[in-house]
């Protein structure tokens, strides 16, 4: 980062990383407040509809707890790092299948090693079918389609969980206390005997949508023919996205993925103002991989500009 610390000025960083703890407990608190006035809705209407219809909501915001465990992994919550962690556990990190230091680990490494043999992500990631483009379309639609049926989602588990149970440091003290969580909830829903609803409200978005939103932000990030992966500004994007797509593929601000990387001590609610001033430098605008949107610039990006090249050749050896 030291190569780009003239894009800000010192004095700017430093009340851009100021943290603001009350901006992330009401993030966490909307979060599970919208997760349970969907499901309100649901059980008031009794609706199949209106149940498809929180599918993406509900998935959204538990994207969005990894949006806000991503904070937490930089300790951007309160300088008390234990209690930050614990919190970030219990309300964000737990419910979702992850442990705050277990990505930390992972995440610091990526960090520090950006799309090299010793980013874990990338490692991890690199030559997957799913993470390489072009991509044949045929994989691709299948590969979508499988995250409506939980099929994509356990694939991506398998790679999660690999990779974080390699980082995994913890205790027995702390694998006791998390293990007792995922038992309290267990046997709460057992005794209240909402096992139907806990797996309509809450199984079926995440092993769908969830992970469907989070491969379509992982791929944003790093991947795509038009990377260039060793080039600190070309190797990471950032997305201007759609009203409507903050809902789901970029919540709390994950689309200044870019922006991120060049100054991570910036908490997820400053980052707006943090892109409002790197736009401003020309040396940032001119060589940064700038996107316009996940439905429209990410895809033709990504995925159909190699589909047309593709039908382009074939049109052109019919002809011949």
């Amino acid at each position: 980062m030291a190569q780009n610390a003239a894009f800000i000025a010192p004095k700017e960083l430093k009340r851009l990383s100021q943290l603001t703890p009350w901006r992330t407990a009401f993030a966490i608190a909307f979060d599970w407040a919208v997760i349970a006035a969907s499901i309100a809705v649901i059980e008031w209407t009794g609706s199949w509809l209106v149940w498809l219809l929180a599918l993406p909501v509900i998935a959204g915001r538990m994207h969005a707890f990894g949006a806000l465990m991503h904070d937490f992994a930089h300790y951007r919550f309160i300088p008390n790092k234990k209690v930050s962690d614990w919190v970030g556990d219990i309300f964000l990190a737990w419910p979702i299948g992850a442990t705050v230091e277990g990505y930390r680990r992972n995440h610091l490494a990526h960090h520090n090693y950006t799309n090299t043999g010793r980013d874990p992500d990338w490692v991890v990631k690199l030559g997957t079918r799913e993470y390489t483009f072009p991509q044949e379309m045929r994989f691709a639609i299948l590969h979508f389609l499988g995250y409506f049926i939980g099929a994509s989602s356990w694939r991506d588990i398998q790679l999660a969980a690999g990779r974080m149970q390699a980082e995994d440091m913890t205790g027995w003290g702390y694998k006791l206390a998390r293990g007792g969580y995922y038992l309290a909830i267990g046997v709460i829903v057992l005794w209240a005997g909402v096992w139907r609803e806990y797996l309509l409200y809450w199984v079926v978005p995440y092993l769908t949508l969830f992970f469907l939103f989070l491969y379509v932000r992982s791929v944003a990030e790093h991947f795509g023919e038009t990377m260039e992966p060793l080039n600190e500004l070309q190797g990471t994007r950032t997305v201007e996205p759609h009203f409507w797509e903050r809902w789901f593929f970029c919540p709390h601000n994950m689309n200044y993925h870019l922006d991120h990387h060049l100054y991570p001590s910036v908490p997820f609610y400053n980052l707006p103002q943090l892109n409002a001033a790197l736009m401003r430098e020309s040396r940032f605008t001119d060589n940064a991989h700038l996107t316009r949107g996940y439905a429209t610039g990410l895809f033709r990006e990504v995925w159909l500009d190699g589909w047309r090249r593709k039908w382009r050749s074939r049109a052109m050896e019919a002809a011949e």
